[in-house]
């Protein structure tokens, strides 16, 4: 009953953040597409696709809807592609979703696949139509012949579905595999971060023999088994990048390439295969043995949480050799080592580590993202205590909420309260659209200018076009300090409002420049940075929370001519697959477009000083003060007095903390100044009362009940 309403809750969350997004959006934005953009970053963020673009397409024909496509995902390798399509439900309760009307949009998508490969379709499209580049990929590239060996069709629903689909099936020869990602299955990705992949080997009839690790061994255990090489490529072909470890999809993204030592191997000695490789090491949250007959050992038969932490380009090799040069890889066996961790809670960091440790010998080492996590938690840390400026013609203060970790912003929501009036109150202090993700990051950061390593440009906005898994690397890599401070956060801040105005600018179809928003607005921004010798005043941006009316103005010019350079200069009209490239953001970057820069001369710095800038700048001690003292004075002087109380029989509090609550009650009750130190002790001891007791709860729950 309480997965219900949690189930419940969840969903009008849901709802209410697509109302929300409809009165930021620009016009021409809707339900399903907001929807269907809710779904995908949830579905990214788990690791089960990525660079997925939002777009729509519907065929009709007499007999009527013929295909339609909501968005898609085509892998940078072109070894896998997403499509997705989407039931939307506008309505306030969970509706069920009818089997026949699951399998008749899974069906539609399978036909614009089956569509898209055909030069008819292709030509009987718009340029300036949504789907326009995918379709034309998909036809004209070389590349997606050679290497696509994987569709993905997914139905993406806020209805529940309880039926089953067809798993897979083939069109034109290659394979599509079915599903159907529903609000529950939603639900469970928010709530752990990822569905587990499962699987049963003694189903498939091949349990693996093993050796296990017979010494205690504090914290996991280790076993060591023998993979058939059949085995490992039958289960990469249905789940793909989704197999490997976030952190090592995150830097090793495959080009489909295969090592020529490997290949060797497969084709020519696959017997020699266990002798040559180094296999693949492996991590699961749980793993189930059987007896192999005739007491001849162990054998796994199943496991959960399946994850490759090293040896993604091992698995891909075989996978392809057998895929595209039909290699006979039935005498191909590969060592794996398999860890389980045994604590749940350590789960995800210990395999994180184990992933770290597994990859050092990499020229791109996963510890090049674990020292910069330190850098995200000081740029979450400014976000919270960093306040902007008002708005021009408003008298209040905002924060840009920077979540680090998915789900951060839904969670310190509800954690405010759950009455209308407090989500208000959080909601005016943090507004969704300043809320922005890591990913986010690394295209407003990424998209403003070049970065250069050892002569190599490593950033630019081809990269950004690229996708955010690989602009997110790269970002990491180059274009992320160690120590963040207010300054570089207030900049930051700066770059966001610089892209997404030039989104909005942009628009959203039928009433936008055209169908390349994703190319345009980060070839824009960093034309016109380049343009002006990176001389544009952030600061000056940042004290005005937006950008003037003739600012908006050169934007859109500058938009509507690099949008048509792009379209008309793409070789074989691939605009898609040039923008990735550096060669057309060389072009880009040496024209001269009419764009009346003087309309903009009081966002030019004229010299480069920004000595009158402090990193403490807005007072970011002063902020954190501020704040907690707002915390501290929101619980009033009667419930500092039940604090105290607690305190005084409760042991694991020292005096100290028990003498700061009563005085903190005491000073609020007469109006007396809080010292920094009461201040900060009091917040301490608030953070340990929320650990440890259920009383703050009580005190937000009564005061919600005031509210109402």
């Amino acid at each position: 009953m309480l997965e219900n309403k949690e189930l419940l809750r969840f969903y009008t969350e849901i709802q209410e953040d697509i109302k929300s997004s409809l009165l930021a959006e620009e016009e021409g934005a809707n339900p399903e597409q907001i929807f269907t953009e809710i779904a995908l970053n949830m579905l990214a963020d788990a690791g089960e696709t990525e660079n997925s673009r939002v777009c729509y397409d519907e065929k009709i024909s007499k007999r009527g809807i013929e295909h339609k496509i909501n968005a898609y995902s085509l892998y940078e390798n072109y070894e896998t592609l997403d499509l997705f399509i989407t039931i939307y439900n506008p309505y306030s309760a969970i509706e069920t979703i009818p089997k026949p009307d699951a399998e008749k949009s899974l069906s539609r998508l399978s036909k614009f696949f089956n569509n898209a490969l055909n030069k008819s379709y292709v030509n009987e499209i718009e340029e300036s139509s949504e789907i326009f580049d995918l379709a034309n990929t998909l036809y004209n590239v070389p590349e997606i012949k050679e290497n696509l060996v994987r569709i993905n069709a997914v139905l993406l629903t806020n209805g529940e579905y309880k039926g089953d689909v067809k798993t897979s099936q083939k069109v034109a020869g290659y394979p599509i595999f079915n599903r159907v990602v529903d609000i529950n299955y939603l639900f469970n990705l928010s709530e752990k971060s990822r569905i587990p992949i499962e699987i049963d080997f003694q189903e498939m009839g091949i349990p693996l023999p093993c050796i296990s690790s017979n010494i205690e061994l504090k914290g996991y255990q280790s076993y060591l088994a023998i993979i058939p090489g059949s085995v490992l490529a039958y289960i990469y072909e249905l789940y793909g990048l989704r197999l490997l470890e976030q952190n090592v999809r995150s830097f090793l993204q495959f080009s489909g390439k295969i090592n020529r030592g490997i290949r060797n191997t497969i084709l020519n000695e696959p017997h020699m295969f266990l002798a040559f490789n180094n296999g693949i090491a492996t991590t699961a949250e749980e793993v189930r043995l059987v007896d192999l007959p005739g007491g001849n050992g162990k054998a796994v038969s199943f496991v959960k949480d399946f994850q490759i932490v090293n040896g993604g380009q091992t698995t891909a090799a075989i996978y392809h050799s057998w895929k595209k040069h039909k290699a006979d890889i039935t005498n191909i066996y590969v060592q794996m080592k398999l860890t389980t961790i045994k604590n749940p809670d350590q789960f995800s960091e210990t395999v994180a580590r184990i992933s770290e440790y597994a990859n050092t010998q990499n020229k791109i080492s996963i510890s090049d993202l674990s020292s910069n996590k330190k850098s995200l938690v000081q740029l979450e840390h400014l976000s919270r205590t960093v306040w902007a400026p008002p708005k021009t013609g408003e008298s209040y203060q905002t924060r840009w909420f920077f979540e680090r970790a998915r789900g951060q912003y839904r969670n310190e929501r509800i954690r405010q309260g759950f009455t209308p009036a407090k989500r208000k109150a959080f909601d005016f202090k943090n507004p969704r659209k300043q809320m922005f993700t890591k990913e986010l990051l690394a295209k407003y950061v990424n998209s403003y200018g070049e970065v250069y390593k050892n002569r190599k440009l490593v950033i630019g906005p081809h990269i950004v076009v690229r996708g955010s898994q690989k602009n997110y690397s790269q970002f990491l890599l180059y274009n992320f300090p160690d120590k963040p401070d207010a300054i570089y956060f207030q900049d930051v801040v700066s770059k966001a409002i610089i892209f997404k105005t030039a989104e909005k600018v942009y628009g959203i179809k039928p009433n936008s420049i055209g169908d390349m928003r994703y190319i345009t607005v980060p070839y824009s921004v960093a034309w016109l940075v380049n343009k002006l010798d990176y001389k544009l005043d952030l600061y000056s941006i940042w004290k005005e929370q937006n950008l003037s009316d003739n600012f908006q103005k050169l934007l859109y010019d500058l938009m509507f001519q690099i949008n048509s350079f792009i379209k008309e200069n793409a070789p074989g009209a691939l605009y898609g697959e040039w923008a990735k490239k550096e060669e057309c953001w060389n072009a880009v970057k040496e024209q001269s477009f009419n764009i009346k820069i003087e309309n903009i001369k009081k966002y030019i710095k004229t010299k480069n000083d920004d000595s009158s800038r402090n990193p403490d700048e807005m007072g970011t001690d002063t902020r954190i003060i501020q704040e907690k003292l707002r915390e501290i004075k929101e619980l009033g002087a009667d419930n500092w007095k039940t604090i105290y109380l607690w305190c005084k029989h409760n042991e694991s509090i020292s005096l100290f903390l028990t003498d700061i609550s009563h005085n903190i009650g005491r000073k609020l009750r007469d109006s007396i100044t809080l010292s920094s130190k009461e201040i900060l002790a009091g917040s301490m001891l608030l953070e340990k009362i929320a650990k440890e007791s259920d009383l703050l709860q009580s005190f937000y729950y009564n005061q919600d009940v005031k509210d109402m």
